[in-house]
């Protein structure tokens, strides 16, 4: 969480310290009463300064929520990219997604459930990031194609069908269920039948499921 006390003395004024000082403000108040003014009386700046990096407040709460999404999705495209064995990469993806998650739905609260609520208000930042998570799983399901570690006929349709079949467990929007006792067993258990779905049978006879 940012300080007031950092935001004040990090120096010139840039893109990076509105959108600091942005969370901050939405952490209180929240996207409907959250106003560029709030903003900028945060900063110790004028509103016009701020005006200057984003044009209007959508603009600026569009960024923020952006960058919000791009930071969780960040090291799942490192994943992606990565060389070695799909099967591996695959369950490490999903597994780095869901403990970021949990993380920032446990750690803070009130700003990720702001963020959910903008995502779901706006759609379109939250579409563009469910396109960049298709594409990672599409890299390594392909890699894993070529490896003859599954048995796919379409790595873009498999992808969206894996996150789909696993919605309940990284969506934001079921994050009141992460804390439920068995959600863990619960995921273990679906991730088995997706497993069972793509993996490679090795016989003539095997027939894609995705």
């Amino acid at each position: 969480m940012v300080t007031h006390k950092s935001l004040f003395n990090a120096g010139p004024l840039t893109a990076e310290r509105i959108l600091d000082a942005t969370e901050d403000v939405l952490r209180r108040f929240g996207p409907l009463k959250t106003t560029v003014i709030d903003v900028a009386r945060l900063l110790r700046v004028s509103h016009g300064s701020v005006y200057r990096h984003f044009a209007h407040k959508n603009a600026l709460l569009d960024s923020v929520l952006e960058r919000w999404l791009s930071r969780l999705s960040g090291p799942l495209a490192v994943i992606a990219a990565e060389p070695g064995p799909a099967p591996e990469r695959l369950r490490r993806w999903f597994d780095v997604m869901i403990r970021v998650l949990r993380s920032k739905a446990r750690e803070d609260p009130d700003l990720f459930a702001t963020y959910v609520a903008m995502a779901a208000e706006t759609g379109i930042a939250f579409q563009a990031h469910g396109d960049r998570l298709r594409t990672h799983l599409a890299k390594i399901l392909d890699d894993g194609l070529r490896q003859g570690q599954f048995q796919i006929t379409d790595p873009h349709a498999a992808g969206a069908a894996l996150l789909d079949a696993t919605v309940r467990f990284h969506h934001p929007l079921h994050a009141g269920e992460w804390s439920e006792t068995n959600i863990d067993r619960e995921f273990e258990a679906v991730w088995s039948l997706a497993m069972r779905g793509l993996e490679a049978r090795g016989s003539e006879t095997a027939r894609p499921r995705f």
